[in-house]
C-alpha cells in the first residue's frame, strides 16, 4: 500500500487509539495535543505535492478491493483535491489546537469528541481524493454520520439532538438521491471512475439519463452545502461545540457539496439545466442567507446564515463558470473561466475569515457566557486582541480592503456583470437579475458584518448583563484565529502566490478542456474605474446608512411571521408525518394475530397475483418437466398428512414429531433431485431444531382439553384460497418462464472461482459473502444494543443503591 493511503487513512486509524490515550495520558496532558499531530502531519505531507501539481502533474493511487467487480479504492491527486485536502488538514490543525483550550479535559468526554472529529476529518479526506464514485459515496455518508455525532455531542440537550437529527435527515436524503445519480452515471459511462467519465463525455451527454442523473447529483450537493431551500439544517447544527462549528463551516461538511459541483462541472457543465440550477439556486441562496442573517441575535446563528449566503455566492460562481464548457476555447470561454477561478478563490478566503469569526464567537461565549448580541457591547475595552481579530474577519467577509474577501468579492461582481450579457440560455432577458441580486445581497452582507463587529465590541460595556467576569482570552485560544487573520491580510497583498500554486491547478481540474492561456488569471486589488468599483462603493455607502439606522428598521425585520419560515414548514411537516404514522399504526396494530396475517396475506395476494394478471405472467409449460414417480406422489401425500397432524395434534410432542417428519421428507425430496448437500444440511437442521423443540416444550404445561366451537369466517376462507392459488400459480408460472440463462453453470465452477469443493458452502460463504457479512453486522449491532441497555440498567440500579 502506498504511503499516500497511510496518511489519508491516518485520522480513522488514529481514532482507534484515542480511548487508550485518553485513559492513560489525559490526566497528565490534554489529549488534543496528540490529536493535533494527525492533521499537521497530513498537511505537511500534502505540501510536497504543490510544486508538481502546479506544474501540471497528477497522481493516481489504487488499492485492489474487489477486482472481479472493478471495485477498487482509487484516489486521484490533482489541483482540486489538493486544495480541499490542504484546507481540511490545515484548518483542522488550527481547530484542534483551539479546542485544547476551549474543551475542558475535566468536564468533557474528550475521547468521544476527538474520535468523532478524526472520523469526520478522515471521511472528508477520503471524499475529496476518491476517483471511484461508490467509494466517494461511502465517504460522503460517513461525513453525515460523523457530523451527526459531533452536532449531538452535548446529547443531554434537546436542541443538540434535534439539530443533529435535522442535519442527518436532510443530508442523508440528499445522499440517497446522489447515489441514484451516481448509479445512472455508471450505467451511462460503464465505469466507476470520474476520470474515465470525463474522458468519455459524448457517451454521457447524449444519453437519455443525462438530465435525471444531473438532478440527482445536484440534490446531494445542494443538501450538503445548505443551498436553498435545504439550508435549514445548518443553523441548528450550531448546537455543536464551537470548534466543530468552525471546522464544519470553514473547511469540511458544507464544502463537500461545493466540491461535488466543481468535480462534476466537466461532466454536466455547458448544459442550460445545470447552469440555471447551480447559478440560480446559488444566487437565491446568497440573498436568502444574507437577509436571514440580519434577523439573528445569536452570534453563531448569524454566522451560520452568513455561511449559507457565502456558499450560495460560491455556488453561483461555479454555475457561471460552467458556461466556459459551453463556449469552449475562445474569448467568451476565457471570460467565464475567471468565474470558476473566483469561486475557488472565495472558497479559500471564506475558509480563512469564517474560521476566524467562529473562533471569535467561541471566545466571546467562553469568556462572557453570552452569545446574544442584545446583551453584549463594549467588549473592545476588555478584549482588544479578540476585537482586532473579529475586525479583520468581519471586514473581509464584508468585502473591504485590505482583506482577501475584497479581492474575491470584486471578481464575483465582475462575473455576474459578465453573465448578464452572455446572450444564451435566456440570459438576454433576465440576466440583469444576477448583478442586481448580487449587489443587494452584498449590502445585507455588509450590514450584518458591521452589526457583528460593532454591536458586539462597540458601544457601552455592560458587565451586569454578562454571566462571567470578562477578560482577554488565553493565548492558546487566540493562536488559531490570529494565524487565520494573518492569512486574511497576507493573501490580500500576495494573492498571486496562492493563485499560481493552489488555485490555478484546481482550475485546470475543473475545466480541463480550456487552453492553457485561460488559466493565467492575475489577481489585482485595483482594476481602474469600472462597474465593479461603483458597485462596491454603493455597497459601502448604503451599507453604512442602513447600519446607522438599524434601530428604525431592523426590529421590524426580525418580527417576521414564523409560520412563513422554512424551519416552520420543516417542523410542521415532521410533526404531521409523526401524527399520521401514529394514527396509521394504531389502526393496524390491534394486537390480533389474525388481523396481522390478513394484512400480510392480502398484500401478498394483491401485489403478486395482480402483477401476474396485469403483465400476463400466468403461463404454464410442462413440456420439459420430469416424469412424476410413485416416490414423488408418496412423499407429497406424506407431507400433507404430516402438516395436517401438526394442525390437529392433541399434544405438543406429537406436533413436534410431525413437524420433524415433515422436514425429513423435504430432505428426501433433495435426495431424489440429486442434491445430497442440501439434503444433508436439511437433515442436520431438522435434527437440531426438533431436539431443541422437544427440550423446550417438555417443560411447558400440558395442553388442556376443551371443546370449543370455532366459528366459520368467510374472510379466512377467501384469503386462504387466494393465498394458496397465488403461490401455486407463481410457482408454475416461474417454471414456465425462462427470461435469463440459468446460473447453475456458474456455481458448478465453484472450485475454480472460490476454491470450495462444496457448492452450497461456496454459495453461502463466498458468493453471498456480503449478505452474510451484513447479517452478522445486524446481529452484532443488536447484541451491542442489548448489552448497552443491560449495562445502563445495572448502572442505574447501582446508583439507586448508593443513594
Amino acid at each position: 500500500m502506498s504511503i499516500f493511503y497511510t496518511f489519508i487513512f491516518l485520522p480513522i486509524i488514529s481514532a482507534i487509539f484515542i480511548p487508550l490515550l485518553y485513559k492513560y495520558l489525559n490526566r497528565l496532558v490534554h489529549i488534543g495535543w496528540f490529536v493535533s499531530l494527525v492533521p499537521l502531519s497530513i498537511f505537511i505531507y500534502l505540501l510536497q505535492y504543490i510544486p508538481d501539481v502546479a506544474a501540471g502533474d497528477t497522481y493516481k493511487y489504487t488499492i485492489s478491493w474487489i477486482p472481479s467487480l472493478d471495485m477498487n479504492i482509487t484516489s486521484y491527486v490533482d489541483g482540486l483535491s489538493l486544495l480541499f485536502g490542504l484546507l481540511i488538514t490545515g484548518v483542522g490543525t488550527l481547530v484542534i489546537i483551539y479546542s485544547i483550550f476551549y474543551m475542558s479535559k475535566v468536564r468533557e468526554a474528550l475521547h468521544n469528541f476527538y474520535i468523532y472529529l478524526l472520523m469526520f476529518m478522515g471521511a472528508m479526506l477520503g471524499l475529496v481524493f476518491s476517483d471511484h464514485l461508490l467509494v466517494l459515496y461511502g465517504f460522503w455518508e460517513l461525513t453525515s454520520v460523523s457530523s451527526f455525532l459531533l452536532i449531538s455531542y452535548w446529547y443531554e440537550r434537546k436542541s443538540s439532538r434535534q439539530g443533529a437529527l435535522k442535519a442527518l435527515l436532510i443530508t442523508v436524503l440528499g445522499g440517497f438521491g446522489m447515489l441514484a445519480g451516481f448509479i445512472m452515471m455508471i450505467m451511462m459511462a460503464d465505469t466507476y471512475s470520474i476520470r474515465e467519465m470525463i474522458a468519455n463525455l459524448d457517451v454521457i451527454q447524449n444519453h437519455t439519463l443525462f438530465i435525471p442523473a444531473m438532478l440527482c447529483v445536484l440534490l446531494g450537493a445542494f443538501t450538503k452545502s445548505a443551498q436553498f431551500p435545504f439550508g435549514i439544517w445548518l443553523p441548528d447544527a450550531m448546537e455543536a461545540p464551537t470548534p466543530v462549528s468552525s471546522y464544519l463551516h470553514s473547511a469540511t461538511m458544507v464544502k463537500a457539496g461545493i466540491y461535488l459541483v466543481a468535480r462534476m462541472t466537466p461532466v454536466f457543465g455547458g448544459n442550460s439545466v445545470w447552469f440555471w440550477l447551480v447559478a440560480g439556486i446559488g444566487i437565491i441562496t446568497l440573498l436568502y442567507g444574507s437577509l436571514t442573517a440580519l434577523r439573528q441575535t445569536d452570534l453563531k446563528a448569524m454566522l451560520a446564515y452568513s455561511t449559507i449566503s457565502q456558499l450560495g455566492l460560491i455556488m453561483c460562481l461555479l454555475g457561471i463558470g460552467s458556461l466556459a464548457v459551453y463556449f469552449g476555447p475562445g474569448e467568451s470561454g476565457t471570460v467565464f473561466t475567471v468565474a470558476t477561478f473566483a469561486a475557488l478563490f472565495h472558497l479559500f478566503n471564506h475558509s480563512t475569515f469564517k474560521g476566524t469569526l467562529f473562533m471569535v464567537v467561541g471566545i466571546i461565549d467562553h469568556e462572557t457566557g453570552r452569545r446574544d448580541i442584545r446583551y453584549l457591547g463594549g467588549l473592545m475595552q476588555v478584549m482588544p486582541i479578540t476585537f482586532t481579530i473579529a475586525l479583520i474577519g468581519g471586514l473581509s467577509m464584508a468585502g473591504l480592503p485590505p482583506f482577501n474577501g475584497f479581492l474575491s468579492k470584486e471578481m464575483f461582481f465582475a462575473a455576474v456583470n459578465d453573465v448578464s450579457g452572455a446572450g444564451i440560455f435566456g440570459l438576454s432577458n433576465i440576466g440583469i437579475m444576477f448583478p442586481i441580486i448580487a449587489w443587494v445581497a452584498s449590502i445585507f452582507t455588509f450590514v450584518y458584518c458591521m452589526i457583528f463587529v460593532f454591536k458586539t465590541f462597540g458601544g457601552n460595556y455592560r458587565p451586569e448583563k454578562l454571566t462571567r467576569k470578562v477578560h482577554e482570552a488565553p493565548w492558546g485560544m487566540l493562536f488559531s484565529p490570529i494565524i487565520l487573520g494573518v492569512l486574511v491580510i497576507f493573501i490580500f497583498f500576495f494573492p498571486n502566490v496562492l493563485g499560481k500554486y493552489i488555485l490555478t491547478p484546481a482550475l485546470t481540474s475543473i475545466l480541463p478542456m480550456m487552453p492553457i492561456s485561460s488559466y493565467d488569471v492575475k489577481i489585482s486589488a485595483w482594476h481602474g474605474l469600472n462597474l465593479e468599483l461603483v458597485m462596491t462603493i454603493g455597497v459601502f455607502v448604503i451599507g453604512i446608512l442602513l447600519f446607522k439606522t438599524t434601530k428604525r428598521w431592523l426590529q421590524a425585520l426580525r418580527n417576521h411571521t414564523q409560520g412563513l419560515t422554512l424551519n416552520h414548514l420543516y417542523n410542521e411537516g415532521l410533526s404531521g408525518m409523526e401524527r399520521f404514522s401514529v394514527s396509521l399504526t394504531n389502526r393496524y396494530m390491534t394486537g390480533s394475530l389474525r388481523h396481522y396475517l390478513i394484512y400480510i396475506f392480502s398484500f401478498f395476494v394483491i401485489v403478486l397475483l395482480g402483477s401476474l394478471l396485469l403483465f400476463h405472467g400466468i403461463q404454464f409449460d410442462f413440456a420439459s418437466n420430469s416424469a412424476i414417480s410413485i416416490f414423488d406422489v408418496g412423499l407429497v401425500l406424506g407431507m400433507i398428512i404430516a402438516a395436517l397432524t401438526v394442525l390437529f395434534a392433541s399434544n405438543r410432542i406429537m406436533a413436534i414429531v410431525a413437524l420433524g417428519a415433515l422436514g425429513y421428507m423435504v430432505s428426501m425430496f433433495f435426495v431424489i433431485f440429486l442434491a445430497p448437500d442440501l439434503a444433508l444440511t436439511q437433515m442436520v437442521v431438522e435434527t437440531v431444531t426438533t431436539v431443541l423443540f422437544l427440550l423446550c416444550f417438555y417443560h411447558l404445561p400440558k395442553l388442556k382439553k376443551s371443546i370449543e366451537r370455532i366459528p366459520f369466517k368467510l374472510t379466512n376462507l377467501i384469503i386462504s384460497i387466494a393465498m394458496g392459488l397465488t403461490v401455486t400459480l407463481l410457482g408454475l408460472s416461474a417454471n414456465g418462464h425462462k427470461l435469463f440463462e440459468p446460473i447453475t453453470s456458474f456455481f458448478e465452477n465453484a472450485y475454480e472461482l472460490a476454491g470450495a469443493k462444496n457448492i452450497v458452502n461456496a454459495i453461502l460463504v463466498d458468493f453471498r459473502g456480503f449478505d452474510t457479512m451484513l447479517e452478522i453486522s445486524v446481529l452484532a449491532i443488536a447484541g451491542l444494543g442489548v448489552y448497552i441497555l443491560v449495562h445502563q440498567r445495572s448502572k442505574r440500579r447501582e446508583q439507586r443503591e448508593t443513594e
